[in-house]
């Protein structure tokens, strides 16, 4: 199914994010507590311990076609491996094996797993879908050789698990025929333990969702103006939906444990999978270029993905490593040039200038994914700037704290949007 190809990067960023930390050994205690997004447990284990959770729920509004639905739930499931040692004629469980520049420990690792379903929005508005799913339990054995001859092996286990993904579509009232979808993912699968470690091998780990339509997904981040009441009615729980996918196209959602924009990107200088999203790949290359042999024998030995990224790192040419330094964005940190105090630009027919107000709406393509909590308010205007490209933007400081405006103006500490988002209002309303 390539429906969902133009969201893959992304979705393989939010399935791995925090899979491993630097300094990726298994003996690190940052790597001991470890599978903390998008985490569906075993539903005996959540009702145990209410701050998990066994289901996800993702609601959003769909207009257009009701035709086809495309639905992927993608997730870790974890494997758990042992490490044995070859004696006489048998093998024998031990903590560690060195062999070579790898030291093997157990451990547990992670399989990908993905669910698909099909059917259309019309379907669902007859009525509900219950699609069961099973993951096969798996044991694998990798023999492990030095001089052809067998010195140990790695046994890897993974349990079987059970899961649905529920589905469900309601018209709402009004003239512009939209749908609202729910998606559900529920975790079956039967459990019976002590501890959040075992519990977590009948998990769904980083459980996220992307869903295709052939109509188009209204934006929960950044709605038109006659969607926002069927925006406000939408209840999603462990995950939130955005529009994935190519900049401006509306077919496409994932739906996240990990808050997002709309149309999220990997950085194109990101050369490697460092486990962590933040675009911090130059600091974590350089740190591990220091780690010890001692050190990279020890995280060789944790998992296959961690060897990649060691070799990668290792061989990586000199300007592969300087395109991840100082690159230059456009983001709402860097403040544009000021233009003349007393300039000013039309907003929706309306004169704004420095101490016009102004409500904030964000919009879909917001370089901080914490501006929807700026939506609806409204700010001041302090400067009309101008950037090296000409592109106008609003420096602006919201209201509800007037010793907190005081110590922006004091410091020049502004908000900074670009007309399209904001709207003109009379000063005081």
């Amino acid at each position: 199914m390539n429906t969902f190809t133009a969201a893959q990067a992304v979705a393989d960023a939010v399935l791995y994010e925090g899979y491993l930390l630097y300094p990726y050994r298994a003996s690190d205690a940052k790597n001991r507590v470890r599978w903390q997004f998008g985490v569906l447990m075993p539903p005996a284990w959540a009702e145990r311990d209410r701050s998990e959770r066994a289901s996800l729920r993702a609601e959003i509004p769909v207009e257009g076609d009701l035709d086809r639905l495309a639905v992927r739930v993608r997730f870790l499931h974890v494997q758990r491996r042992d490490v044995h040692v070859f004696e006489g004629t048998g093998f024998r469980l031990v903590d560690a094996l060195d062999l070579g520049d790898t030291r093997y420990q157990p451990w547990d690792e992670a399989v990908e797993q993905e669910i698909d379903c099909e059917t259309s929005l019309a379907e669902l508005l007859t009525g509900p879908r219950d699609i069961p799913f099973d993951v096969p339990g798996v044991c694998d054995i990798e023999t492990l050789h030095e001089r052809e001859r067998p010195v140990g092996r790695l046994v890897r286990e993974r349990t079987q698990l059970a899961g649905a993904i529920r589905l469900a579509a309601e018209q709402r009232p009004g003239p512009y025929g939209i749908v609202r979808l729910r998606i559900e993912v529920d975790n079956r699968t039967p459990w019976s333990g002590a501890e959040r470690a075992d519990a977590l091998t009948s998990a769904l780990v980083a459980a996220h969702v992307l869903v295709s339509v052939d109509g188009s997904f209204i934006s929960l981040l950044d709605p038109p103006e006659w969607a926002r009441p069927y925006v406000a009615e939408c209840d999603n729980d462990g995950v939130f939906p955005v529009l994935a996918g190519e900049p401006a196209s509306r077919d496409l959602v994932l739906a996240s444990p990990i808050i997002l924009y709309d149309h999220p990107q990997v950085a194109p200088e990101s050369p490697a999978e460092m486990f962590d999203a933040t675009e911090i790949d130059e600091l974590l290359s350089l740190r591990t270029l220091t780690l010890t042999d001692t050190e990279k024998r020890d995280a060789r030995g944790t998992d296959e993905r961690v060897r990649t990224l060691l070799d990668h790192v290792e061989n990586m040419p000199p300007e592969m490593l300087d395109r991840l330094h100082g690159t230059l964005r456009y983001l709402r940190s860097n403040t544009p040039a000021p233009r003349n105090e007393s300039d000013a630009i039309t907003v929706s027919g309306v004169r704004v200038q420095r101490g016009s107000w102004v409500r904030l709406r964000p919009g879909a393509h917001s370089a901080d994914a914490q501006d929807m909590f700026l939506a609806g308010r409204t700010a001041t205007v302090e400067q009309v700037l101008a950037d090296v490209d000409g592109r106008v933007h609003l420096a602006v400081i919201p209201h509800g704290s007037e010793e907190a405006a005081e110590v922006q103006r004091l410091h020049g500490r502004y908000l900074y949007f670009t007309p399209e988002e904001v709207e003109p209002v009379e000063a005081g309303s």
